[in-house]
């Protein structure tokens, strides 16, 4: 017979390092069990980072929502025609760029768009030098593996040398999105058309491997498994002891509301609120090579958010003066979360508020 969580809890409390199983037991604990497991990863937080809660002043630009895939999970991408896309010029980019850094006084630009089929390499590294141009000196975390996949794709050459392109053109540090959950049995029915666990994989430790660093995330709460969920964090854990490349993880919860596969009956209607808590908590406490665990607020709302921060996680992401992704998919309050808002949400908890820039120096 396996572990409990109270053995296990023990072990880890004592320094040892959980196992893929001891991941899956924490996963789908019940009952108080749910408490002692946030009270435990609460723990490891405050020993790995300290009490400081952390935000970036940041900007989402999605520069255009059409897109060759139709992932199920996804609300926000449309095809050429359809009355609702949009594609932003390269001075559309410059200027939301440039406003982003002149109104708010930003330090990152994050952009994630669609796989557009007239894209390539060149267009991808243009949009990159148009934010650069708007905003010089601002840290421009973009892109993920799919896109560098698909650019490579478009253009005939390989994953490093898009990713060559890319840090040339100004890119700073790469999003560890596109990983939904990689296990290729889920990936083959949520997202069928983005590149399989293992590409995903090389991708990253590419990007790694010439000093470009990545967040790392997990979709869950959808068809997955909490072994599924296990799974994709020991991958995350394996590439981290390798290449040490990753920043932060961050658990992204479904919104379910507004998404193809919810809407057929194929996936639950998100995660709930004790798989919210063991997502954030177990992450902690398995992943014990990354310092940073993100909480969505964009994802989750305020008052979950502020409750995760103390069942492990120690940062709130960004500002996102504009966010498309989430709310095509049926998220509400998307768009801005304000620092003193953030300052309230920390202090209530009896933590102080730190600005930091992407790479996680306090400001």
């Amino acid at each position: 017979m396996g572990k409990g969580v109270p053995e296990i809890l023990r072990d880890v409390s004592s320094g040892l390092r959980m196992t893929e199983q001891d991941a899956t037991v924490l996963l789908s604990a019940t009952g108080r069990d749910v408490l002692r497991i946030a009270e435990a990863a609460d723990r490891a937080r405050e020993i790995a980072v300290g009490d400081s809660v952390t935000f970036v002043r940041n900007q989402n630009i999605n520069v255009t929502n059409i897109c060759i895939n139709s992932c199920g999970f996804c609300g926000y991408s449309r095809k050429s025609g359809d009355p609702d896309a949009y594609e932003h010029t390269l001075e559309t980019v410059v200027r939301k760029a440039r406003e982003a850094l002149e109104l708010h006084q930003i330090t990152e630009i994050c952009s994630v768009s669609g796989l557009h089929p007239d894209y390539d390499a060149d267009q991808y590294a243009g949009i990159i030098t148009a934010i650069r141009e708007g905003a010089p000196g601002v840290h421009i975390h973009a892109g993920n593996p799919m896109e560098v996949a698909y650019a490579a794709r478009q253009s005939g050459i390989s994953t490093e040398t898009v990713l060559k392109m890319l840090n040339e053109a100004g890119l700073a540090s790469l999003c560890g999105t596109a990983a939904e959950i990689l296990v290729d049995s889920v990936r083959d029915r949520i997202c069928p058309g983005k590149i399989p666990t293992d590409e995903w994989v090389r991708i990253i430790k590419e990007a790694h491997s010439m000093g470009i660093p990545t967040t790392a995330t997990i979709m869950y709460g959808h068809i997955e498994s909490d072994a599924d969920r296990a799974r994709h964090l020991a991958i995350v854990r394996d590439i981290q002891d390798e290449t040490a490349g990753f920043t932060e993880f961050v658990p992204l919860s479904f919104i379910h509301q507004q998404t193809p596969i919810y809407q057929k009956g194929l996936a639950r209607a998100g995660a709930t609120g004790r798989e919210d808590i063991l997502m954030h908590a177990v992450s902690r406490l398995f992943l014990d090579n990354i310092k940073n665990i993100q909480v969505s607020w964009v994802k989750l709302g305020q008052k979950m958010a502020q409750l995760l921060l103390i069942a492990g996680a120690n940062d709130l992401g960004g500002t996102v003066y504009e966010e498309s992704i989430s709310k095509s998919a049926g998220a509400v309050q998307t768009d801005f979360l304000d620092p003193l808002v953030m300052q309230r949400m920390a202090e209530d908890i009896g933590r102080p508020l730190k600005e930091r820039t992407t790479l996680y120096q306090l400001i």
